[in-house]
């Protein structure tokens, strides 16, 4: 019989953490759904006492997702506790409180400033208040990593009695080695006393890119559940990568004998749909998931994998779900084919919903002659955000050449009412954001543009990611159309849609458009 690992799933939570990935309500419900298609087991959705909105986005996901454990973080205070049993409470018996406390000397001195009894007296009475509220509790000793091996163990004891069935070792700043970080998780199970009444669990970040090596390792030592996330988002380096640990235990199911529930043909379109909703694009060399991963350029191994994929090719791309054959999609298409390519895609579509898609679809297929898998998950995206939008492109011109001043022309609609502006630029992608910036306020800083085709040809649809920063505010901004400038303005100006306190600038009358 094969053992079976656990998959904690923490994008929508640390992976969110990530400069510039926040996601609002919507896109973390989509994200979510998709997890629980995927097969994760838990869901970490996200921190409850952290803002309105993250107590919202969690508690939706409670209520609305159906197939996995459902649960928000605290730190062990009291109120934050109490906020994520509120928040994780629509889940009912699949609900789970996760609450941490660091355990290593510099936390305790430099960030808590208290002793470690006073540490180990909050673990009990954060795990036992958890316990009181929620069906299922799990602890974290932050920066276990660098905590004394004694003092762990004396607090992983305790946090069990209190009533914490899943114990939590984060390498909290991805400081550990395999060897060690293994051995020490053996230790634990080994010395604790009551190790066999609770459910071992590690947390990987990959600032020295040990993370998924770091989690292999304490599987291997007898940990059985692993926190991860998708394509490894996360603070500072990342975490370890949900794909890269699941398809490894895959692969090699001949030296590690355990199972996930995860079902890995879904694995490429949660990882583009994370990509789009955050606006960090996968690096091409991404074990997995890059666009490289299983392709081939030197001629040995081309010819290698011509005569048998397995010379080089140690798991299919079939495998992660890169079907090579892919019915293809264009205007001719019907409602029925665009549905069913969809609920491929692990995504379901029905009623208005559908109905908005399908026009979103057919507009593409007009400008393009064959629609893939790419271009669905974009306009997809695109989809979810037209109702929150309030600015609206509603036309763009833009002119350059050879020895002529770019030129853009702009006419927006914010709030329902229409503005126009011109402006030049050294391109016609900077004449359109000066013409557009020049209309709303906040403007914001630019910091990230970053253009990729979405497929191949001169047909491909550009993808646009924006990012800008507005004070301490940051907000990510994608756009996708077949003309590159259009693209670039649709990213900014859905960028602009999610700072706060966004609105027209007063402007002269010969601005409006009335």
């Amino acid at each position: 019989m094969s053992d079976r690992l656990y998959i904690f799933d923490t994008t929508l939570r640390d992976g969110e953490q990530s400069p510039g990935c926040s996601m609002n309500i919507e896109e973390k419900l989509r994200v979510a759904h998709a997890l629980a298609a995927l097969g994760v087991d838990v869901i970490e959705a996200g921190f409850p006492a952290a803002s309105p909105g993250d107590f919202e986005a969690v508690n939706r996901i409670a209520r609305d997702v159906k197939d996995s454990i459902i649960t928000g973080l605290s730190r062990a205070h009291p109120k934050d506790i109490e906020a994520a049993a509120q928040a994780i409470k629509p889940a009912g018996d699949r609900a789970r409180i996760h609450t941490f406390i660091a355990t290593s000397p510099i936390h305790m001195q430099a960030k808590l400033r208290i002793q470690p009894d006073e540490v180990v007296q909050r673990a009990v009475e954060a795990v036992t208040l958890a316990r009181s509220l929620a069906p299922e509790v799990e602890f974290s000793a932050e920066d276990a990593g660098r905590s004394d091996i004694d003092f762990l163990c004396r607090v992983v004891e305790a946090t069990i009695k209190a009533g914490a069935r899943i114990i939590n070792i984060p390498d909290t700043v991805g400081y550990m080695t395999p060897f060690e970080f293994g051995n020490r998780i053996k230790t634990l199970i080994e010395r604790v006393p009551n190790s066999d009444q609770a459910i071992f669990s590690v947390h990987c970040h990959n600032d020295l890119g040990l993370a998924v090596a770091n989690s292999l390792a304490a599987v291997e030592a007898g940990a059985r559940q692993v926190e991860c996330t998708i394509n490894g988002l996360g603070e500072r380096a990342g975490n370890a990568a949900l794909e890269e640990i699941v398809m490894s235990l895959k692969t090699r199911s001949d030296y590690y004998d355990i199972e996930t529930g995860i079902d890995t043909t879904k694995i490429m379109s949660i990882s583009k749909l994370v990509s789009q909703i955050t606006g960090m694009p996968v690096q091409p060399n991404k074990a997995i998931v890059g666009a490289n991963a299983f392709a081939h350029e030197a001629g040995i191994h081309q010819d290698g994998v011509l005569k048998q994929k397995q010379t080089y090719e140690i798991m299919t791309p079939e495998s992660v779900g890169l079907n090579t054959n892919r019915m293809v999609l264009g205007k001719h298409s019907g409602r029925a084919a665009l549905k069913s390519r969809y609920e491929t895609l692990g995504t379901s579509l029905d009623g208005e919903e559908l109905k908005a898609v399908f026009a979103r679809f057919k507009t593409l297929a007009d400008k393009k002659k064959d629609i893939f898998d790419e271009d669905l998950m974009t306009i997809l995206s695109a989809d979810s955000e037209v109702d929150m939008e309030r600015i609206k492109l509603v036309s763009l011109h833009a002119a350059s050449g050879m020895g002529d001043t770019p030129v853009a022309a702009v006419e927006l609609s914010i709030d329902g009412e229409l503005f126009k502006a011109t402006a030049e630029g050294d391109g016609p992608v900077d004449a359109a954001f000066k013409a557009i910036k020049s209309l709303v306020e906040p403007k914001g800083k630019l910091l990230l543009y970053s253009v990729n085709a979405i497929t191949a040809g001169t047909d491909a649809q550009g993808e646009v990611t924006v990012r800008l920063q507005n004070e301490e505010f940051i907000a990510n901004g994608q756009g996708s159309d077949t003309d590159i400038v259009v693209a670039s303005a649709k990213a900014l100006i859905a960028a602009l849609n999610k700072l706060p306190n966004m609105h027209a600038r007063e402007l002269h009358p010969q601005y409006s458009g009335v």
